[in-house]
């Protein structure tokens, strides 16, 4: 039987048949992808000179209502790609240049996903693939990616469980991400940097929100007192009010540089010393992509 056939790909375990419907997550049978660019955002061992070879797939199994993508994430808007299409996708990044494949958003079209990257092989695909998730992943759909995926590049959200029942209604996402993030790093073993760029490994992200200062202290600690300073992480203070949060009473401020400041010496204090910080700047709407399809049905320019 397909995996799409009773589809339980993430932990919102639809059981949707998905040659027929379309799963929490909006995901069909076929990879619906909203934009591939170059991403010289990411962080620098992600992006390196080139940039990263983004690859953002539309559909979420999460639902966060401060969402910046929420065209793709919860509107679906995006480009049906058949795999055969996809495996071209993949390593038409590579033929612009690209330092990484950097797979956005991809938990939900894994079978696509593993099809594509084979037929890409067969072209010569190469580059290290990079799994950027939300963190909200099954074990068991992890586990199909052993020696496919090279870089787990997970977000790690919430500890409360209060928040994460708001934010993006998923109230177990900590217990979720937690194992999750526990098997990436049993996955990959310890980071490999070449020439600046991560060939293996994990790097944890993590987002400050406005008035969760204190539950982003809870993550570091959790992450420091599980891996110490054996994984990478990133502090991000890019939160900008967008979609549904510019009408919630907590959200729809930006981030203080105290709330940030204060989150990043509080890592430092723990002992991280592998770990990415932001400038206050890259907070902006000017950082959202257009959804416009570019590079879905063509070799990019």
């Amino acid at each position: 039987m397909s995996l799409l056939e009773n589809c339980t790909l993430c932990p919102r375990m639809c059981h949707i048949n998905r040659f027929e419907h379309k799963g929490y997550c909006g995901g069909g049978d076929r990879a619906r992808v909203a934009l591939v660019s170059l991403h010289k955002w990411e962080e620098p061992v992600i992006a390196g000179k080139n940039g990263a070879g983004t690859v953002f797939f539309s559909g979420c199994s999460l639902k966060c209502i401060y969402c910046q993508n929420y065209e793709i994430s919860h509107f679906n808007k995006g480009i049906e790609v058949s795999d055969e299409r996809l495996g071209e996708i993949f390593y038409e990044q590579q033929l612009r240049g690209a330092e990484t494949l950097d797979l956005v958003t991809p938990t939900h079209y894994i079978p696509q996903i593993l099809n594509g990257i084979i037929l890409a092989q067969k072209k010569g695909f190469s580059l290290p693939v990079v799994y950027n998730t939300s963190g909200y992943e099954n074990i068991s759909s992890l586990s199909l990616l052993s020696g496919v995926v090279d870089v787990f590049l997970p977000d790690l959200k919430y500890y409360s469980p209060e928040l994460s029942r708001e934010y993006s209604q998923a109230e177990d996402y900590f217990q979720i991400a937690a194992e999750a993030i526990k098997y990436m790093v049993e996955l990959t073993g310890p980071s490999l940097e070449v020439n600046g760029i991560l060939r293996k490994g994990v790097l944890v992200r993590h987002m400050v929100l406005p008035g969760a200062r204190k539950d982003s202290m809870k993550l570091l600690e959790w992450l420091w007192n599980e891996f110490g300073d054996s994984i990478i992480i990133s502090i991000m203070s890019q939160y900008t009010p967008y979609f549904a949060a510019l009408e919630h009473p907590r959200l729809k401020r930006r981030l203080t540089t105290f709330e940030y400041d204060s989150v990043v010496d509080y890592a430092r204090e723990l002992g991280f010393t592998k770990c990415f910080i932001q400038d206050h700047s890259s907070a902006g709407k000017e950082y959202i992509p257009h959804w416009n399809g570019a590079g879905v049905e063509g070799m990019p320019r």
